[in-house]
């Protein structure tokens, strides 16, 4: 019975390797047009005229047990060359057991303490603060609203080139976002890296392109429409929530080059992968939560949206109306194209396909001097070369069976280990063209973090794969760094 069951599924694998050969060639045409935002990226940026206007903007903070870092940005809070009166700092304490919010008032801040273990997420400490605003002052009272993490730092000018781009017409803007401990650790460089390559790879040429970036978790500016009806992003990962909410609601999310900000990353290997799971997880809820909505609007436009924000009736001329409906719908594929977990289905197509299916045909009609160095991937050359191309072959049976699936798992880790490899020429362009705005790193420490960045991207994937099966929980990520605004500003020398 075995036998034949296996032989059956085996006469399908010309077939289906075809499908599968089809299926890859397809989704790597979905995905082509992202070497276009890398050579925008590389030469262009959205730029905005100073602003004729300053407007008055609420800076909410939710912080859990951050006293060690919370002081240093509100300093540099304080030192905004913005006007003070159009400022108010809103600080949510939440479940906090040390003096975060004591140092928050003690700089001026607005301090709410929220106590709800039930409710851990960012997104509940920032719903919380929200109703608290709406209570005491009403949403309308600010007319944006930023979002920043207990570990930020900006740059004395952030604000004012926040206002540049908030004074064009943008409702939804982010920032430039640098790291305070860059060469603390090869861990911290992989998510220094990883924000810098976001730069030049997605959000320079979405701005140029009048699309919709992705907010990345803090500093980033909002239209008080935004949160009219309250804020509902409550999920494992708020930002990516609003993102594709945001797009499929038909809004831009532009980007703001000149407005700069610091965060700090984490040094412990425990702890981001911790972080990196948390991550996984939300963006595959994001995924299924908005992932349809973003499919309709390719194809629909704004036709079937529920809750449009914003003006629902812009006087357009129908030139200008076909260009907005183009705009949108490319913006609803390009966010669906990031949100889709990718990975996942390229491994179940992987797994059935490579490894089961051409099991099933190997037991019927064994392995016929196959190439186990396969593949053109610098590792496979390389090995290729020193062990002079070996071969193998199985006559049909059990044995052919087992053998071609650890075959065919070894050439997915040759393969990979090769891309992994020639992806190391991302941290090598990262390092060049963004060197003006790095602190001063070693040449040593460049070799290190080039070498060791392929593992952020290693880890990404398979937290993934992880997250489909297990249950994760909001956890904090502690802050310790004690760098300070003073340490880090770049806004006397960034052009």
């Amino acid at each position: 019975m075995f036998g034949s069951i296996v032989s059956f599924i085996g006469q399908s694998y010309e077939s289906s390797r075809h499908i599968y050969n089809i299926i890859g060639a397809v989704l790597s045409a979905m995905l082509a047009y992202k070497a276009f935002y890398y050579a925008i990226g590389f030469l262009f940026t959205r730029k905005f005229k100073p602003a004729k206007n300053n407007h008055k903007y609420g800076i909410l903070i939710a912080a859990r047990n951050e006293e060690a870092v919370i002081g240093n940005l509100l300093d540099s809070i304080n030192k905004q060359d913005y006007p003070k009166d159009l400022i108010d700092v809103f600080v949510v304490a939440d479940n906090c057991t040390d003096d975060t919010a004591s140092i928050a008032k003690s700089y001026g801040a607005k301090c709410y303490e929220r106590f709800d273990e039930d409710h851990k997420t960012k997104g509940f400490a920032l719903q919380f603060l929200f109703e608290n605003i709406k209570k005491d002052y009403g949403i309308e009272h600010y007319e944006g609203y930023f979002i920043f993490d207990a570990d930020n730092l900006l740059n004395k000018n952030y604000i004012t080139k926040m206002n540049d781009a908030f004074d064009s017409g943008e409702k939804i803007i982010t920032s430039y976002r640098n790291t305070k401990n860059f060469d603390e650790n090869w861990i911290a460089s992989t998510y220094a890296l990883h924000w810098l390559r976001s730069i030049r790879s997605n959000h320079r040429a979405r701005s140029i392109l009048r699309l919709a970036t992705n907010i990345q978790g803090t500093g980033f500016l909002f239209s008080n429409e935004i949160v009219r009806n309250g804020w509902k992003y409550t999920g494992l990962t708020e930002d990516r929530a609003l993102t594709a909410d945001a797009v499929a609601r038909g809004y831009q999310i532009t980007y703001q080059d000149e407005a700069e900000f610091f965060d700090e990353q984490p040094i412990s290997l425990k702890i981001a992968l911790r972080q990196r799971l948390r991550w996984s997880k939300g963006h595959l809820m994001a995924f299924v939560e908005s992932g349809p909505q973003l499919f309709i609007n390719i194809f629909f436009g704004k036709l079937f949206i529920k809750d449009k924000w914003g003006k629902k009736n812009e006087q357009r001329t129908f030139f200008g109306r076909v260009l907005e409906s183009i705009r949108h719908r490319f913006a609803s594929y390009d966010t669906l194209m990031q949100l889709t977990p990718l990975v996942v289905f390229n491994l179940a197509r992987w797994l059935l396909v490579s490894v089961i299916i051409y099991g099933c045909f190997s037991f019927s009609n064994g392995i016929n001097d196959l190439y186990v160095f396969g593949g053109s991937t610098v590792v496979a050359k390389l090995l290729s070369f020193i062990f002079n191309k070996p071969h193998i072959s199985l006559k049909p049976g059990i044995s052919a069976f087992f053998v071609s699936m650890l075959i065919a798992i070894w050439l997915r880790i040759l393969y990979r280990l090769g891309m992994y490899i020639t992806n190391m020429w991302a941290a090598v362009y990262v390092f060049i063209v963004e060197r003006k705005r790095i602190n001063k790193i070693s040449f040593l420490k460049k070799v290190l973090f080039t070498i060791t960045w392929p593992t952020f991207d290693i880890i990404g994937r398979y937290t993934t794969y992880i997250a489909l099966f297990v249950k994760v929980t909001w956890k904090p990520i502690p802050h310790v760094s004690k760098v300070t605004i003073d340490d880090v500003d770049t806004s006397n020398g960034v052009k």
